[in-house]
């Protein structure tokens, strides 16, 4: 049931309006000291127990995701277990203490040329964080995903707004974990005009978004635009291209075309990691294999109607285009909701000559892309947008300077060697996000331990005494967390 606390925030429908989220803007704004002052280890319980509570009402939870996201109860159990990953990896960074960055930086009245007095830095929480809710991770990019997680876990309390797709989904989790949590640390709002209202409020310090490029474009536009710009996290589309060597088709063709497929199908292609773009030699000679596989593929539900409208215009333009060749594409069913599986192909030079080519198809589609030498890839592959993911199937002992160069001409967040880019680990050197238009801001990522640091800043205490800094830069550093502490700088 909802904090006793918190029971002016208006719920379900009601939600949608400007009050709100102005509220729950306002709850979390109470609450942000209360959240950064809390020790430690508190914080990492805090973590843990909500753990605690996705496993104990995983089959509610599982039953509610499946009736409004038709995923498949398998994979919503794995992404309950993913989710969970998420928060006790955070939950033992908290403990560690290391993401507070403490250096210290002793004084030094000898320094040359002046002399140096004792500076001691630390990372703190921004404030209250908007999270927008993803439609294709219900769990891991949800109420509870690694946004808000990771936000909780630097400090700053959480208003989410959740999707569309799932909103009773939203409700429940919320509902099963808010009674454990201070008052407005974790609230949920429903409906665009409480979203845009969210990014506005001055209350919000930074923003966390999955979804599409438009969408999170017009979020953007809207959080550097306020009179208090404040950052805004992004991850919008991704192609996410795979490169075949000629070498590698010759030894793995057939291998290389199943896993190909399977990656592109995966829960329907709905997944901002799915590949694409694929990358061929001109005589790869897997059009066969590639068609069969394609053509196994079962139609199935997409998340919604937005998804199946949308999927269904990009694929008809990428089809109907006159430098695109169809090498397969699913019969069009009269239920609008089932997904079209389809394989299109088109070549390295047409790619170049229309660029409006380049667009990402949310769904189980992909273009196949041949090239008749390796200028020829390497051209195409510069002229490619930013993504977050670019992948090279190869065999050891090619050509090295070619398979460098690869690497070299994709702009991309993770770079992946006879892989696939479907699956994201949740681990602590997982880098999810790359170059605009895969995110608004490369320099982060959405998944991984790193993900913390979005959402703190910096600030440094010159010649403070003891008694009146973070309990992390005192000397007795009370919350036994890491401190980097230099000698012998530059004065």
């Amino acid at each position: 049931m909802p904090h006793p606390a918190s029971p002016q925030l208006p719920r379900g429908g009601a939600a949608a309006s400007t009050r709100a989220a102005a509220d729950a803007a306002l709850q979390a704004h109470a609450a942000a000291p209360v959240l950064a002052a809390l020790p430690l280890p508190a914080r990492a319980a805090l973590l843990r127990n909500l753990s605690h509570r996705l496993a104990e009402n995983a089959d509610t939870l599982t039953d509610v995701a499946e009736s409004e996201t038709r995923l498949g109860v398998e994979r919503l159990r794995g992404e309950i277990r993913r989710t969970q990953a998420q928060l006790d990896m955070f939950a033992g960074l908290v403990e560690e203490g290391a993401f507070l960055d403490v250096m210290i930086d002793p004084p030094d009245p000898e320094a040359i040329p002046v002399p140096r007095p004792d500076v001691r830095r630390i990372l703190v929480p921004l404030g209250p964080v908007a999270v927008f809710s993803a439609s294709n991770f219900p769990f891991a990019f949800s109420v509870l995903g690694g946004d808000t997680t990771s936000a909780l876990a630097a400090g700053c309390p959480v208003v989410v707004k959740a999707h569309e797709g799932h909103p009773r989904l939203s409700e429940l989790t919320w509902e099963l974990v808010a009674q454990d949590l201070p008052p407005g640390v974790l609230n949920v709002v429903h409906g665009r005009e409480a979203g845009r209202n969210l990014v506005s409020d001055p209350h919000i310090r930074a923003v966390g978004f999955t979804g599409s490029t438009a969408g999170g474009r017009a979020l953007f536009d809207l959080a550097t635009g306020r009179p208090d710009p404040i950052p805004f996290y992004g991850e919008l589309g991704s192609l996410n291209p795979v490169v075949v060597t000629a070498a590698a088709c010759a030894q793995r063709g057939r291998n290389i075309a199943h896993q190909y497929v399977t990656s592109v199908t995966l829960s329907q292609g709905q997944f901002c990691t799915k590949p694409g773009l694929l990358f061929l030699p001109v005589d790869h000679g897997m059009e066969e294999r590639l068609r069969r596989e394609i053509a196994a593929v079962t139609a199935a539900p997409l998340l919604g109607d937005w998804i199946s409208s949308a999927y269904r215009a990009t694929l008809a333009e990428l089809a109907h285009h006159p430098a695109v060749q169809v090498l397969h594409m699913a019969q069009c069913s009269d239920d609008s909701r089932l997904s079209i599986p389809a394989l299109l192909v088109t070549s390295a030079t047409a790619l170049r000559a229309h660029p409006e080519l380049l667009q990402e198809c949310f769904g189980p589609a992909s273009l196949i892309v041949t090239y008749a030498s390796p200028d020829d890839l390497l051209d195409t592959l510069r002229m490619l947008p930013g993504t977050l993911t670019a992948s090279v199937h190869g065999q050891e002992g090619e050509d090295e300077l070619l398979l460098r160069s690869l690497a070299a001409a994709m702009d991309a967040g993770r770079f992946i060697w006879n892989g696939w880019p479907t699956g994201v680990a949740v681990t602590p050197a997982m880098h999810h996000g790359g170059p605009w238009p895969a995110t608004t801001s490369p320099l982060h990522t959405s998944v991984g331990s790193r993900a913390v640091s979005r959402w703190m800043r910096p600030v440094v205490y010159q010649g403070m005494p003891d008694e009146f800094l973070p309990e992390p830069l005192q000397r007795a550093n009370p919350w036994n967390v890491p401190q980097e502490v230099h000698t012998g700088v530059i004065g």
